[in-house]
Order: structure tokens, then sequence, then C-alpha cells
């Protein structure tokens, strides 16, 4: 990790990043040749999902809250057919984060009515769900949840959709 070092002088403040032992063999590349081409792809990934996170709008985001915590739930029920329990209770971690702090977060319960209370109120069963399933390594909690999220993800989608497709049928009886 770059640790960042500030030094003031009579002219302009100057940032200067400062490596740690740590930090240089993990910058270097010299060593393992073969895990540059990963590092690659990762940080081009990472700039992807900035990216893709600051030009989308706000449905667009939604959506892409639960494309994340699918992600995640799949990765989760690979790592519990490997028996690997750390990783595994990562991703439902990650998967119960994005539920509880985006998903649910985002909702507006002054305003969003009884239809907001209620997804609030799935969510939080959705997260009770996924937290027993990394408990017991139940893999049908796992695609219960899974399954809500993509009958709730494909809901969304059409939301933004409909109005396209009108504004198409109103454009072909105009024609």
């Amino acid at each position: 990790m770059r640790h960042m070092q500030l030094s003031f002088s009579r002219a302009e403040p100057t940032l200067k990043p400062t490596l740690t032992a740590a930090d240089k063999k993990e910058v270097s590349h010299e060593s393992d040749p073969a895990m540059f081409p990963q590092r690659a792809a990762q940080a081009y990934a990472q700039i992807g999902i900035e990216t893709g996170v600051a030009a989308s709008s706000p449905h667009r985001l939604i959506l892409m809250l639960y494309d994340g915590a699918l992600k995640c739930i799949a990765e989760a029920s690979g790592h519990l057919s490997a028996r690997r329990v750390g990783p595994k209770g990562e991703c439902i971690s990650k998967a119960i984060s994005i539920i509880e702090t985006g998903l649910k977060g985002s909702l507006d319960l002054d305003r969003g009515g009884a239809i907001a209370v209620q997804l609030s109120d799935l969510y939080d069963y959705m997260n009770r769900r996924l937290l027993l399933a990394s408990m017991r390594n139940d893999r049908q909690g796992l695609d219960e949840v899974a399954g809500l999220l993509r009958e709730l993800r494909g809901a969304w989608a059409s939301i933004d959709t409909a109005p396209a497709m009108a504004n198409e049928a109103i454009a072909a009886v105009a024609a």
C-alpha cells in the first residue's frame, strides 16, 4: 500500500508517495512476471467499474447493485462447493453489505410508501437468510436469495425499458 508524505515549504505543499519495503515487493513485477497481466486486468476492471458508476443513472446504479450481490452469491456458492470457508464468508458478507447499505439504503421509506417498506422487509429477510446459509453451509439459502434478487432485478430492469417502448409505440402510430 502506498503511503503519502506531505511536505511543506514556503512555496507549495507537495504530496510525495513513499513506498515501504512491502510496497516495493508488491509493485515489483520482476519477482513474478506472470502476475503482471493479472494485476493489469484487475486494475483495468476496477477502472471500468468506477467509470461505469460515475457515468450511470440512479436506475442503472440499482441494477449494478443487484448484479454485484448476485455475483457475490455465485462466488460464495463456488467457494462452498470447494469447501473454502473463509472466501465463502467474505463473499456472503459482501452480498449482505450490498443488500443492506446499497439496496436497502437507497429506499426512501417516506416517499416510497408501502412498497418501500415491503422491500426493506424483504432485504432484511434476505440478509438473515444469507447469514444462516453462511453459518450452516446451506446452498438452498444462497439459491433462494439469488432467486429473489434475480426476480427483483428483472422487475427493476423492466421499469427502465417501459418508457422507451411506449415512446417507440407512439412514434410508430404517429408515422
